[in-house]
């Protein structure tokens, strides 16, 4: 399931980097906190992949 906003597929890209530990959990804010919790690598990876062309900013 793709994201639908921009918003979502940074948020989803900052918990799947740390997911695989490329970054420290420190950095994560908001959404992509709650992200690394609740959903595997593959979720994140399916979450954060397609392009950002067409996209709103943010939702609502």
């Amino acid at each position: 399931m793709p994201a639908r906003s921009t918003a979502q597929q940074r948020a989803a890209g900052a918990a799947l980097s740390t997911k695989r530990g490329e970054t420290p959990k420190s950095k994560l804010k908001g959404a992509s906190k709650d992200m690394l919790e609740s959903m595997t690598e593959k979720q994140l990876a399916d979450f954060a992949k397609g392009s950002a062309k067409g996209k709103p900013e943010r939702l609502g």
